[in-house]
């Protein structure tokens, strides 16, 4: 209510000022959602952050500071974009694939299994990004060696994305966010969500196995024989192994992971072009580039929005409304499923930082955020990710078709 007061007693050209900036946000997020004409989502947000500059809403300045502070985002998701067109064209997803198809027995319920235990291992090890990114590819080329329907083995690549990442720090780059410097030991990190966690991955599994049932009854093709993983293809799948093990270093001390993301894949890159000189022509040209305009424009918006009293309202809220751990997970779930996890991850992570937060609360509010966007095809960055891969390979699915798996 205070809060409320205090901006109404703002002068005229603030509150409308405000108000512009809460509309154009809105109507951003409601058109990346929607996507009309099956248009990119980053068409959307680029165009919102612009149209917040034009109307005041933000300064180019703060706009340029809010597209720096992205940085890091912008080099894990370029390294692990890399890491995936190298596994592609060097040939190891077919080769993981053959491996998958022949590890399930001609089971399409064991293949099922074998997906959804190796998403867990990803998202673990190499976060829920790296899933939609360096997964989906895999598991597609797995579901297409055995002609099988290819969605509900791709779900799995969405909903353990989000499921699993609070395992680990870094299993979802938002953990990083929310805790700052404040990160606690592993140990005790453990102790904290590791029976969480079991749940979310056990639960996820079961409906997800419950709702796909249909599609999983009937056997597996499996004649065809394993193909010959090149070189080039093994210094790829060498290099997704020392990315994993570059993430937990970072992690134990505590640094950014997008630096060290990036330069594991450049190094990867090299290694592979020594075998396939014309490697790095082909990854510029099939990466899905216009992710990283879309995340700028994200962070745009919330630099706008927290101009416009949004990490004031979060701050008000955690100290009052929110102080419930429970109303708190289920706030900002919801509302990560109407407006994205990153942006209100970030505003969220502001509001911890300023206000005086329990350790329950935080652990509340990061669940909340990692966990609750698997209502919509929008709500994480990783599903938006996994959207991209899986449009790439001829498959689509609408925010409609998300909501009811």
């Amino acid at each position: 209510m205070g809060q409320a007061i205090a901006f109404c007693r703002l002068p005229l050209p603030s509150v409308a000022t405000h108000l512009v900036v809460w509309t154009i946000s809105a109507v951003t997020v409601l058109l990346i959602l929607i996507r009309p004409g099956n248009s990119p989502e980053a068409v959307w947000a680029s165009a919102g952050a612009a149209l917040l500059i034009l109307s005041g809403g933000i300064s180019p300045a703060g706009a340029l500071s809010a597209v720096a502070r992205g940085t890091d985002v912008y080099f894990f998701l370029t390294g692990m974009m890399i890491l995936a067109e190298l596994a592609r064209l060097q040939g190891f997803f077919d080769w993981i694939a053959a491996i998958a198809v022949e590890q399930s027995r001609g089971s399409r319920t064991g293949l099922f299994a074998l997906v959804y235990l190796v998403g867990t291992i990803v998202t673990i090890f190499l976060s829920n990004d790296a899933t939609a990114v360096v997964l989906t590819p895999a598991v597609f080329a797995a579901v297409k060696r055995a002609r099988a329907r290819p969605l509900p083995y791709l779900l799995i690549c969405a909903f353990i994305a989000n499921a699993a990442s609070f395992v680990l720090p870094i299993s979802n780059p938002a953990n990083l966010v929310l805790y700052s410097s404040k990160m606690p030991p592993l140990a005790a990190w453990l102790r904290v969500f590791a029976l969480p966690s079991l749940a979310s991955v056990v639960v996820t599994f079961l409906i997800l196995r419950l709702v796909c049932s249909a599609d999983l009854q009937g056997a597996l093709e499996t004649a065809a024989a394993r193909p010959v993983l090149a070189p080039a293809g093994k210094r790829a799948a060498y290099g997704i192994a020392g990315t994993a093990f570059a993430l937990i270093l970072a992690s134990a001390f505590n640094l950014d992971l997008g630096l060290p993301t990036f330069l594991a894949a450049i190094a990867t890159a090299a290694l592979v072009t020594l075998e396939d000189p014309v490697a790095p022509v082909a990854i510029a040209k099939d990466i899905s580039w216009t992710v990283l305009p879309l995340v700028a424009g994200l962070f745009v918006l919330v630099e706008a929005l927290n101009g416009a009293g949004a990490r004031a309202v979060s701050r008000q809220a955690l100290e009052h409304a929110f102080a419930s751990p429970l109303s708190a997970a289920f706030g900002v779930a919801i509302l990560s499923n109407l407006m994205n996890n990153l942006p209100v991850g970030l505003i969220a992570a502001g509001a911890i930082h300023a206000a005086k937060v329990s350790d329950l609360l935080r652990t509340a509010i990061l669940i909340g955020i990692d966990l609750g966007p698997n209502l919509s095809v929008t709500g994480s960055l990783a599903t938006i990710l996994w959207l991209v891969a899986i449009r790439r390979e001829g498959e689509n699915v609408t925010f409609w078709q998300f909501l009811r798996s």
